[in-house]
């Protein structure tokens, strides 16, 4: 089922509405978990700084961060886990892409361990790999790499775009084709919720899908003009969406904003405001 522009503008009235209502907010966030941050939202300030930039994320009030781009897979591991310990932050899972899962396996299953994770997650797919018969092979190498990870004591998800639902092999997507090759019970979805409107998805319908089977949200807000924005001053129904967390089996929620703007704190203080407000 499609969203259209007059159910995203309805979905922006009833969560200001949630605002309102106190303690609805809190039954309609069904119990929501600790705030993540997507680190890839402040790639810019924690390329230049990373422990300073966990710090301000820390002030700010998150408690779990996710990493992602930035440079922080050539950093001092040791040093990140460190600082986070410190500071009272976990991370339960990284981003690592899928040519270094390919290539360099081993060193991505100390990276994750070495940073606390329990889960690697799969952030993006180039062009090339989106012709169905390439994702077809890559969809095999999901299950393979899944299978290793569990092994090492690691769980796997893949993270959507857009292109997923948009790219077809005939009527059938891309998505559709994770959902029947991948093996459930080793590839879990971390599901971008904007990404997910963008292509014209029912978010509430996705969930539906994947009945315990969603690791963790991406959430960002989106404008009525279809661009990224920070929680609370878009259209996304938030509050109706997180109705369904017991049934996603969703464990983490992290802020991101692939498009967040310079200096940065102000767009993730935003986005953690409105968050803590639904879980108040």
């Amino acid at each position: 089922m499609s969203m259209n522009r007059r159910q995203l503008l309805a979905g922006g009235t009833l969560l200001a509405a949630a605002f309102a209502a106190g303690p609805l907010a809190a039954t309609a966030a069904n119990a929501l978990r600790k705030i993540g941050l997507q680190l890839y939202t402040v790639r810019e300030i924690f390329a230049a700084d990373p422990i300073g930039t966990l710090e301000k994320v820390a002030k700010i009030g998150y408690r779990e961060v996710e990493f992602g781009g930035g440079g922080y897979d050539a950093m001092d591991h040791a040093a990140l886990r460190g600082a986070m310990d410190r500071l009272g932050l976990t991370a339960p899972s990284i981003h690592v892409g899928y040519d270094a899962l390919a290539g360099q396996f081993d060193a991505a299953v100390t990276m994750a361990r070495t940073l606390g994770a329990d889960t690697i997650v799969l952030p993006w797919m180039d062009s090339k790999y989106r012709e169905p018969a390439a994702w077809r092979t890559a969809l095999a190498d999901f299950n393979r790499f899944a299978a290793r990870l569990k092994d090492a004591g690691l769980g796997f998800a893949y993270h959507n775009h857009d292109f997923e639902f948009l790219v077809k092999d005939g009527e059938t997507s891309l998505f559709d084709m994770l959902l029947a090759e991948r093996d459930p019970a080793l590839v879990q979805i971390e599901l971008d919720l904007f990404w997910a409107v963008k292509a014209g998805q029912d978010p509430k319908a996705l969930i539906r899908r994947l009945p315990g089977q969603i690791y963790a949200y991406h959430v960002k807000d989106m404008t009525a003009g279809g661009d990224m924005t920070s929680v609370g001053k878009g259209v996304i129904d938030f509050a109706d969406i997180f109705t369904l967390n017991d049934v996603a089996g969703v464990r983490h929620f992290y802020v991101e904003n692939d498009q967040a703007p310079a200096p940065y704190l102000p767009d993730i203080t935003a986005s953690f405001t409105t968050l803590s407000r639904l879980r108040a």
